[in-house]
């Protein structure tokens, strides 16, 4: 893993230090235990020696009894650390990926515009599952690579400087084989990470629209489409593994070069008595204690390069800019009256195509206030603004007087209730998804509220009634809107914003919505947006967009009268 990445992690390791640096400690524990056993072996190696007295036995058991002792204790001591350790990478893994999710929470609304819903996921739930396993395996290899090859070095050159030349060759050479290959690897498996949320996130918006592609018989094509991008990413899988995979056995040649050299260099030194069998015999198995895991650590060097990819992508969110903060001294409202003027306001979301140009509104309270238009003219734009989604670029919005600015952004929505053409509801219960806004609510008032959104027949004729769980193919478009419509009524909302929130009912429930719409505006502004006409026609006021400005303004009557764009639009709708 890059040094820069892993000094970023540092401050999500950082309050679990303390048990790493004591797991290291056990680590170092069992790996000078595990270094110890060969020189036992040599020792029992030279006490088999036939002598005047013969072998000596009781040295050559204790020795291996030693050998024993110590590979039993390293083991134990592997075993502790490893899953002590998974533990500790775990809460590490929590902590970022909490911390990665409450980021997404904080980021601005255009953020989500540019980049997909699947490779946010994937950086949330693939790339930390990514870390994770660095933390919990890799590292513990690592370390004990580490270990053990510092280790073994010094017991090499305590038995045979002499022999320890070979590796004064052989490890700078792995050293820069490892080092020259890092460089190839890293970017390939970064690519591979974005491959793959890219893969996620046209499998994700291909799952939400899966009945529109059915009903077009499209499946042949989109499956063409799927194809590419899963060629694109199985190809950076393809790469990074390929690159990866050369590594391990180009550093195992190395490898095996120094041990042939080792067992030639080694055997003329015992020929000429620099040396004891015994001695050799160690010298051997330190040389692979010290050989093997420069191999291993190759090949994790790999794996925390796809880790270091993984990292960056998950850190690269979390360095993302949140939403302004609210001044000091910013309004936390306790009521609002909801009168809303629109000053001059110019609003593009790219700022050289401007939807709203110098729009200028006045909505009083209390009024019901219905925006009508052709698509593109600006009227869910109005609603973004008003939430303070975006901010405009020229203009001011004020509400009771005062600049939308002026107000704590969460001050401000907890004041306003939203109901969309695409509603939103989650995996709880029927009741829990209404007194979403409103958890406080008691079952009378739930009920209260479905009864006004004209869905507790519904509701009521389901087994489990209002707890009934809600799935993905459980109740209809139309359905959710009305649930969507009584959670709205349940708040104590002082702005109520419906955007398009009857698109998907049948005519006679809309009829059925225009009055709970009475009911709900009862002390409290209303801000409807409609393409039909229908739920609208008793508004107090009508604001006709086009072309980013007020073409028309009035009530129904008004406007018919005038014979202009709404006329138009309500003939359309209505004629015949």
């Amino acid at each position: 893993m890059k040094k820069r990445t892993f000094l970023r992690l540092g401050r999500f390791i950082r309050p679990y230090g303390f048990q790493f640096v004591l797991l290291m400690l056990l680590l170092l524990t069992g790996n000078l235990l595990s270094l110890a056993a060969p020189l036992l072996s040599g020792k029992a190696v030279d006490a088999i020696g036939i002598r005047a007295g013969g072998v000596n036995f009781p040295l050559v058991f204790q020795n291996c009894a030693g050998m024993l002792g110590c590979y039993a204790l390293s083991s134990l001591l592997s075993y502790t650390v490893s899953s002590r350790l998974i533990r500790v990478s775990q809460a590490v893994s929590h902590d970022l990926r909490k911390a990665a999710f409450d980021r997404m929470s904080e980021l601005p609304v255009d953020y989500f515009d540019t980049h997909p819903a699947g490779d946010l996921i994937s950086r949330v739930c693939y790339d930390v599952d990514t870390v994770n396993a660095t933390l919990s395996t890799d590292l513990l290899q690592l370390g004990t690579s580490v270990f053990t090859v510092a280790g073994s070095f010094l017991m090499l050159l305590l038995l045979s400087p002499r022999l320890t030349l070979v590796f004064l060759v052989t490890v700078p050479a792995s050293a820069l084989l490892t080092r020259f290959q890092m460089k190839r690897i890293h970017p390939l498996f970064r690519l591979r990470s974005k491959e793959l949320g890219a893969l996620n996130g046209f499998a994700e918006e291909r799952m939400g629209c899966r009945r529109s592609i059915r009903t077009y018989g499209v499946e042949d094509a989109d499956l063409t489409l799927f194809d590419r991008r899963n060629d694109a990413a199985s190809q950076a899988y393809y790469d990074a593994d390929r690159a990866s995979a050369a590594l391990g056995p180009s550093v195992n040649l190395i490898n095996n070069v120094s041990l042939a050299a080792i067992s030639m260099f080694g055997a003329l030194l015992y020929l000429g008595g620099g040396l004891s069998l015994g001695s050799l015999s160690s010298f051997v198995l330190y040389s692979r204690k010290f050989s093997g895991p420069i191999r291993e650590a190759a090949n994790l060097l790999a794996e925390l390069q796809a880790s270091a990819a993984a990292a960056e992508r998950v850190l690269d969110l979390l360095d993302e800019e949140p939403e302004a903060a609210d001044s000091p001294e910013a309004l936390l409202p306790r009521r609002l009256r909801g009168d809303i003027r629109f000053d001059r306001v110019t609003f593009g979301y790219d700022p050289g195509h401007p939807v709203l140009r110098n729009f200028t509104a006045h909505i009083p309270a209390g009024s019901l206030a219905a925006i009508v238009g052709p698509t593109g003219a600006g009227k869910t734009t109005l609603v973004s603004l008003l939430l303070r989604f975006y901010r405009p670029q020229r203009g001011t919005i004020t509400l009771d007087g005062v600049p939308l600015d002026a107000y704590s952004r969460d001050g401000l929505r907890r004041r306003l209730a939203l109901v969309l053409q695409d509603t939103w509801l989650f995996g709880g219960t029927i009741a829990e998804n209404l007194a979403y806004g409103a958890p406080k609510a008691s079952r009378a008032q739930i009920v209260e509220a479905a009864k006004a959104a004209h869905i507790h027949r519904f509701i009521s004729s389901l087994p489990q009634g209002y707890d009934t769980v809600l799935t993905d193919g459980g109740i209809s478009k139309g359905q959710k809107q009305l649930l969507a419509i009584a959670r709205c009524l349940l708040t104590d909302a002082d702005i109520v914003i419906l955007d398009e929130a009857t698109s998907n009912v049948d005519t006679e429930t809309e009829g059925e919505i225009s009055l709970a719409m009475e009911r709900l505006r009862q002390g409290r502004t209303c801000f409807v947006i409609a393409h039909r006409l229908a739920t609208i026609r008793g508004a107090d006021r009508i604001l006709v967009l086009d072309q980013g400005g007020v073409a028309e303004e009035g009530t129904h009557r008004e406007l018919l009268a005038a014979g202009g764009v709404y006329a138009a639009i309500y003939e359309a709708q209505f004629s015949s």
